[in-house]
């Protein structure tokens, strides 16, 4: 997501970044290349200030500021060992021998589940040339790594083959980017009843578009390899007019309030109950989109939100008016004051992935989950483990529960941009790889295999779990 990395990032490397609470930790301060601060082999006075809790004159029954003397070593670096009490950030001040602050650097300490998982920052909803995007699959996928996604999804309209076109082409190279399979699902009309439903279908392991005959079978037919990644309990292909009998059959047992249209009902449920099936995460997709008029009429958002058939929300999206997100976040929150409660989304459902694409990387998720991979993404988003971030603006906007957007916070600050700087890199040479001469593809995929994951080691540096 490329964001703004401080000067203290660059002259000071402190790790791990991110704790358990209750246990001792070892901490290191390294100095990386700016003016040295530290002499060798001197004692300074460390304050280790809780940010949660005042200031402890202002505050004596809960400021905690506590006091240590750390020795640098013969380089004028520091390791020390001190264990943090509660979920929150941590400043760590280090004086001089005349009480005159030389640096200030930032850690986290993290409780019970938190714990237990990383954060990886990723998009549930892009488009390519497969579609009405502007790149091919393998040029967005390198993109989005340059910029700093961890896993992403192609879900172009209709069409579920193309998110496996991508995983294929990167599939022999060591990356550490999840490209994880996908589409935007939009049916047929159900007997001359307009259906213009737009839900994202992450990560599940069969198309609903190739389940009825259209734009996806007449492109690719219906053989397996081009709509599913399981060889198994894949329901077979309906023509339309099945399809749309299903519908109506559904819609037939429905009681729905009278300004609601019953087959648009039925088939909303049977998507999001067939992408479950798939063991897919079913998002219900920018209500607030505007196309001329709002994509979905607030009755049925409300309708859609007390009924909850869709796994998650996708609060912020690819268009940088206020409507959309705005209105959309002003929901979320509304419905969270009701006790209605659930995951959420942020996504580009960009059509762009070229930096002069205004909205191609303004909107992201953070998932806290405890590996990069498709199945426990989707366990971790349901599971609420999750926050949407909003780039639109020069300063980032979270949205989400208070105690994981505190933690995402810190994150961004301290953690992404140095990630960032290794996934421009990788995808770089994904790029190279995907479009360039034989020659330059060869010596892509040599660097990108002398790389490794880089990112994944620097999971195992920065977080102490």
């Amino acid at each position: 997501m490329a964001y703004k990395k401080e000067d203290v990032l660059n002259d000071f490397d402190i790790f791990p970044k991110v704790f358990a609470a209750g246990k001792e930790a070892e901490i290191h301060i390294r100095q990386t290349g700016g003016r040295p601060v530290f002499a060798p082999d001197t004692e300074y006075k460390f304050t280790v200030c809780a940010m949660d809790r005042g200031k402890p004159r202002d505050y004596p029954r809960l400021g905690d500021f506590r006091d240590l003397a750390v020795k640098s070593d013969g380089d004028g670096n520091f390791a020390f060992r001190y264990t943090f009490d509660s979920e929150q950030e941590y400043l760590i001040r280090v004086f001089d021998g005349e009480d005159k602050r030389l640096v200030q650097l930032s850690v986290y300490c993290v409780e019970g589940e938190l714990a237990k998982r990383y954060p990886f920052i990723g998009d549930l909803h892009i488009h390519t040339t497969r579609s009405d995007g502007s790149q091919i699959p393998a040029v967005v996928a390198a993109n989005y790594r340059k910029y700093g996604y961890d896993f992403m999804v192609v879900s172009d309209h209709r069409r579920y083959y193309p998110s496996l076109e991508a995983r294929d082409f990167y599939r022999e190279l060591p990356i550490a980017l999840n490209i994880v399979p996908g589409e935007e699902i939009h049916l047929p009309d159900v007997y001359g009843k307009e259906n213009d439903v737009h839900i994202v279908n992450f990560g599940g392991e069969y198309s609903i578009n190739a389940l009825i005959e259209g734009t996806a079978t007449n492109e690719r037919g219906k053989d397996l390899r081009y709509r599913a990644i399981r060889e198994n309990d894949v329901p077979d292909v309906m023509t339309v007019e099945e399809f749309m009998a299903k519908m109506q059959a559904i819609a037939d047992t429905l009681d729905v309030p009278g300004d609601i249209e019953p087959t648009t009902v039925a088939t909303y449920r049977w998507i999001f109950d067939e992408i479950r099936k798939g063991n897919g995460l079913g998002i219900f997709a920018h209500p607030n989109w505007r196309a001329n008029v709002y994509h979905v009429p607030e009755r049925f958002t409300d309708y859609m939100m007390e009924q909850r058939f869709f796994d998650a929300f996708e609060v912020l999206g690819g268009e940088n008016y206020f409507e959309q997100n705005g209105f959309q976040t002003a929901r979320y929150y509304d419905e969270r004051s009701k006790g209605n409660v659930f995951p959420i989304v942020g996504s580009t459902d960009s059509h762009s992935s070229y930096e002069s694409n205004r909205n191609a990387f303004i909107c992201a998720t953070m998932v806290f989950a405890h590996e990069n991979e498709r199945a426990d993404l989707i366990g971790s988003i349901k599971n609420l483990f999750s926050v949407a971030i909003d780039t639109i603006s020069a300063e980032f906007r979270i949205v989400g529960e208070t105690r994981l957007m505190r933690y995402a916070c810190f994150l961004l600050k301290n953690y992404f941009p140095i990630h960032d700087e290794l996934c421009f890199e990788e995808g770089r040479l994904m790029r190279q790889y995907a479009v360039g001469t034989p020659e330059e593809k060869e010596e892509a995929a040599a660097l990108l295999t002398a790389l490794g994951k880089r990112t994944e080691k620097l999971l195992h540096k920065y977080f102490a779990f």
